[in-house]
């Protein structure tokens, strides 16, 4: 008899395939009717007018549900009716949508067709509608009861020889309700292994902010925003990623204030805003954003802030005690002496180098940094993603110690975070490595012992998955395999998993790549009634200015048969721990305030939770840093040291980043345009610097292959159009996931082990 073969595997990249790519110029303005137009267009064809404008006018209001979106704050008081961008608009409208990936879906076509499907087609299928399994050797999901598929998961982690083999990874898209229970289950489970999308994005900043002010948060209000005099936007997109900042970014502007953008490109959303509600934005006027654009190379943030650091102590020479803050720094800071006497050490030859500027670009930056009375400095993926990621973060906050620009209003720091909850999530105990305070109170509280040894990260746990650790892994939302590092390491590793459950709203390539068998399990969306026990219930979520604030969905949800994120913890929590818990966790399902009397009892801040989350918009956690008090081992605010550490290329090497389109989010594609960077029809592309592609040969559009290098090891993504850009020589720039199988495995940041996505050493070549 022959043997059986095995079914085949779906590929773990999108595929590579080319579309019909069309090209123009870049965008000079941001939202305008254009985007009205096309957020109208995504609703109409997923929702419907009527269901999803319902939706649209519910987002972020108070007493609505939190955009599924970015985590950007909405307004302390009054609130427009269209508090949503256009990104958030084609979010809701995939959430809302009438299309089903129902059990009629997921039967007819196996994972090795759903594999050949792009990422914007399989998001396009709809909402998922109930449990499907994919058993062993399975080439198709079946359905599956919730019962059936609880006991399954419950049986799987109860057969680990350990704890430890089983990973509980996390997205920031759960509510703070969800991500409490879920980090009190995992431990009382008996491990840490919580790693969650936070390591990928601002697990750097969280790094550098609790060594250097006490706090791994931001420090500013929305407010703070408009109506400071100057704006330092660093290594940001705001106009793809967090479109509704362009509104505080012109009230910027037309107060006063002024706005530096520091990135390699020259991204639509600091050029000019044309703002949609005001007659003049529908006339197709915009406000000029950008005072001054720094278009320093890729991994060029850390020597440029060490420019200005230069050009503060010069103003301070020629103007004594006017430009430093030499007050603050006696009384609220450590380390002052050693940082200045490390800086003097860095010539302007090496700065201006290494950051590909001029030194006059950096004074004329630096110039606007020194005459704002107060400034604001806001950062994104474009600094955390890099080897030395924490200490450019840290030498930012030198920046803002040297010139007293914290803690007080209109001053400080904002790293602006991604997915609508991440924050939350963190504050709720989602992390490998708690602090022993926390879990003291945890366990108190909950009557046994947590671990205490620290967990996996998300590169921790792709490695210990792909060396056997790993015999479950269960993600609570997003989507694992495409947002990580080394696409095809990673399929390997879940591959080598017993069991992948996803808890889902939408299909992803995360449901096609897996353990032996896999589960997903469908749940509701932000936007639908969440009943249970005798009455609708209510989430909380943090946004990231520290403001924690209700989310209530209004619409049907999109199935009988999907859980709340509670529930679904819940219940796995009962199959799982049985009679080795006394958690009420049947009565938390029932009635999510029970939950948040629990969360005001163990984490800090919460105090009166059931009774201040009814205050429209919500409330304030405590930020010691607003008050200068500085929860560091110093008590002090802590000057760093922070070397040059560049990258050194050999001949013919450039550094990639990779970025979104602005048809995406994170991971999820809406479609396959990038109106603001001139692209439609097409994600296969790589940016490249004009000169780059004329001593390579190549030519407008022309067929690449690209290859990234780190330690001996090469990475090839095949299939790639290449595209004239305005990004500076020598660095490069592609789509997330399609560029994601060149970011090694093993190329993380120094301390936070964040995956190095925004400089990748690469080469590009005529594609084979």
């Amino acid at each position: 008899m022959s043997a059986t073969k095995s079914p085949p595997l779906p590929d773990a990249e999108p595929p590579r395939k080319l579309l019909n790519i069309s090209r123009g110029a870049p965008s000079e303005k941001a939202v305008g009717t254009t985007a009205v137009v096309n957020s109208m267009k995504h609703i109409q064809a997923q929702a419907g007018l009527a269901r999803g404008t319902s939706a649209l006018l519910r987002a972020n209001q108070k007493g609505g549900f939190d955009c599924p979106s970015c985590a950007w704050p909405d307004p302390d008081g009054e609130r427009s009716s269209f508090e949503f961008c256009e990104n958030g608009a084609k979010a809701i409208a995939t959430e809302t949508t009438k299309k089903r990936a129902d059990a009629d879906f997921l039967t007819r076509y196996s994972v090795a067709e759903l594999g050949e499907m792009s990422d914007f087609v399989l998001n396009d299928a709809g909402r998922l509608t109930e449990p499907m399994l994919l058993d062993v050797a399975s080439t198709h999901y079946q359905p599956i009861s919730w019962e059936t598929a609880f006991n399954l998961i419950a049986k799987e982690l109860n057969a680990c020889a350990t704890p430890d083999d089983a990973i509980f990874y996390t997205s920031g898209r759960a509510s703070n309700e969800a991500a409490f229970l879920y980090q009190l289950f995992v431990r009382q489970f008996g491990t840490n292994n919580l790693p969650d999308c936070s390591n990928m994005c601002h697990e750097s900043s969280g790094a550098a902010l609790n060594q250097t002010i006490g706090i791994g948060k931001g420090t500013v209000t929305l407010e703070d925003i408009e109506h400071t005099d100057c704006v330092m936007v660093i290594g940001q997109n705001p106009g793809t990623n967090h479109p509704r900042m362009l509104t505080s970014l012109e009230q910027t502007v037309l107060n006063g204030g002024k706005i530096v953008s520091v990135n390699p490109l020259l991204e639509t959303g600091v050029k000019a805003f044309a703002h949609p509600q005001k007659i003049s934005g529908i006339l197709g006027q915009a406000t000029p954003l950008q005072s001054v654009h720094v278009p320093v190379r890729l991994n060029g943030d850390l020597p440029f802030i060490k420019g200005l650091l230069k050009c503060v102590l010069e103003a301070e020479h020629a103007r004594p005690r006017t430009i430093v803050d030499h007050t603050f720094i006696s009384e609220h800071t450590a380390g002052y002496e050693t940082m200045i006497a490390d800086l003097a050490q860095v010539s302007w030859a090496e700065i201006t180098d290494q950051s590909g500027v001029t030194e006059s670009q950096i004074r004329e930056a630096a110039a606007v940094f020194i005459e704002a009375k107060e400034c604001i400095t806001c950062w994104a993926m474009g600094l955390t993603q890099h080897h030395n990621a924490v200490e450019t973060i840290r030498e930012l906050v030198n920046l803002h110690l040297l010139t007293g620009k914290i803690g007080r209003p209109r001053s400080g720091l904002c790293p602006v975070r991604g997915h609508s909850n991440v924050q939350g999530d963190r504050t709720m105990g989602i992390w490998e490595r708690p602090a022993t305070t926390f879990l003291d109170k945890l366990d108190a509280e909950f009557d046994f012992t947590s671990p205490r040894e620290f967990g996996y990260d998300t590169v921790e746990a792709i490695e210990a998955m792909h060396e056997g650790k790993g015999r479950v892994f269960f993600a609570l939302g997003g989507n694992f395999l495409s947002a990580s590092p080394d696409t095809h390491f990673t399929a390997a590793a879940l591959r080598r998993c017993e069991l992948t459950v996803q808890v889902s709203t939408k299909l992803n390539r995360g449901h096609l790549v897996t353990g032996k068998r896999a589960l997903i399990l469908p749940c509701l969306g932000r936007t639908e009634i969440d009943r249970r026990g005798d009455r609708p219930q209510f989430v909380t979520v943090e946004n990231s200015m520290g403001v924690v604030h209700s989310s209530q969905g209004k619409l049907t949800p999109a199935s009988d048969a999907l859980l709340s994120e509670v529930a679904i913890v819940c219940r796995l929590a009962q199959a799982t721990l049985c009679d080795k818990t006394a958690t009420p966790w049947n009565k938390f399902e029932q009635n999510y305030d029970l939950i948040r009397e629990r969360i005001e009892r163990v984490i800090p801040g919460f105090d009166k939770f059931n009774v201040r989350i009814h205050h429209p918009g919500g409330f304030y956690l405590p930020n010691a840093v607003k008050e200068r008090r500085w929860n560091t081992k110093t008590g002090k605010a802590n000057f760093t040291s922070n070397p040059l550490q560049p990258l050194v290329l050999e001949p013919g090497q450039m550094l990639l980043q990779t970025f979104r389109s602005h048809d995406q989010f994170n991971t999820t594609v809406y479609g396959n345009n990038d109106r603001y960077r001139g692209i439609t029809n097409e994600r296969r592309v790589i940016f490249l610097n004009r000169e780059d592609m004329a001593e390579r040969g190549l030519k407008a559009e022309q067929p690449v292959d690209i290859t990234s290098y780190f330690k001996g090891e090469t990475r090839t993504a095949k299939l790639f159009l290449a595209i004239p850009y305005d990004t500076p020589k020598g660095c490069a720039a592609a789509y997330y996931p399609e560029a994601n199988v060149l970011v090694p495995i093993h190329a993380t940041a120094n301390i936070s082990r964040t995956p190095t996505s925004k400089s990748i050493v690469i080469t590009v070549a005529a594609h084979e």
